[in-house]
């Protein structure tokens, strides 16, 4: 399986090994050497890919499902042999404003990490690399592990949040600029927004519970000098929480203010709309009267009739027009 198997190694003392081709041989001494731990790393295997793999680690046929189907939300469950650990790495493309959230299934055993993913982002190379430049973590086996994917993908989850809150003060100043040429993509722009931050908040809320239960006692294949890194990582984890939903919460609020800005603009066009029209009626109306055609009707044989009317118009529309841009209708 070269093209799923992206990552094979023995960490004995915090020290890394390359593992062989068989990897059930070398699952059979880290646990005969009691201080290693085999981490294997695969990615979108089929079924019949993972079927070898989950034979030989012993693991949960439920979990398997999990693990191959993907679209899980993140949680942590227990089973006799192993610990199985959803994450929901996300990335954030500032040029297209959109979130993607990949799926990362961790199994934690005696003497063994399975690491699974689906999607493109991953923490796991950059993980890999700090711990072998730290063996005194590695030392602590497989829960080490756990907890340094885990904090890579919170800590990274604080990034995007900082991104997002970025976009959304560009967004809320945009909105709020005193002179605004264009407004009809305003509102669906805003809806974008708050798409992608529930997006956020679905890889970030569903984990407050698996983050928990970590930092308690209960949780086997996590050693006890572990658990207070966990807390760290639920302390990060609520910080993420708290942003997403701050920014849910200023997002509502640009969208009312923007809808509210939007029936203000439309009252003062209606308003210079019934301005013009009302200055419009006058000289209709007037017109209108002497376009009636009867004989007996004032001021039709005298000569000044014509001049005096043309200026009674005038002095309507000028009297209207001062009256209408005093009220700010005009």
């Amino acid at each position: 399986m070269p093209g799923v198997i992206v990552d094979c190694a023995i960490y004995r003392e915090g020290r890394r090994h390359e593992c062989a081709r068989d990897f059930s041989r070398a699952l059979a001494a880290a646990r005969a050497e009691g201080h290693s731990f085999l981490w294997l790393g695969m990615y979108e295997p089929t079924q019949h890919e993972f079927d070898e793999v989950s034979s030989e680690f012993g693991l949960h046929p439920l979990a398997v499902e999990d693990a191959l189907n993907a679209h899980q939300r993140p949680k942590l469950e227990v089973y006799d042999d192993s610990v199985f650990v959803v994450l929901k790495p996300i990335t954030y493309d500032v040029t297209a404003d959109t979130v993607t959230a990949s799926e990362l299934m961790v199994f934690v055993g005696d003497s063994f990490v399975v690491t699974v993913r689906h999607g493109t982002a991953s923490p796991l190379a950059a993980v890999r690399r700090r711990l072998e430049h730290h063996p005194e973590i590695l030392r602590h086996g497989p829960g080490a592990v756990l907890y340094a994917i885990s904090d890579a993908v919170v800590d990274h989850y604080i990034e995007v949040a900082g991104e997002l809150q970025v976009d959304m003060e560009e967004l809320e100043a945009e909105v709020f600029a005193p002179i605004r040429r264009e407004t009809r993509g305003t509102a669906a722009q805003i809806y974008a927004f708050k798409r992608e931050v529930l997006e956020f908040r679905r890889a970030t809320v569903p984990l407050v519970e698996p983050m928990n239960r970590l930092q308690n006692p209960g949780v086997p294949f996590v050693h006890d000098h572990a658990r207070p890194f966990f807390r760290d990582v639920g302390d990060h984890l609520t910080r993420a929480n708290e942003s997403v939903e701050s920014l849910d919460r200023l997002l509502s609020d640009i969208l009312a203010a923007h809808l509210a800005q939007m029936g203000v603009r439309q009252n003062d066009d209606m308003r210079k709309i019934s301005a013009w029209a009302a200055l419009a009626a006058v000289p209709t109306l007037i017109a209108g009267i002497y376009g009636m055609n009867f004989s007996d009707m004032p001021e039709l044989k005298w000569p000044l009739g014509y001049p005096l009317i043309l200026l009674l118009m005038a002095t309507i529309e000028v009297l209207l027009y001062r009256l209408f841009k005093r009220r700010g209708w005009l």
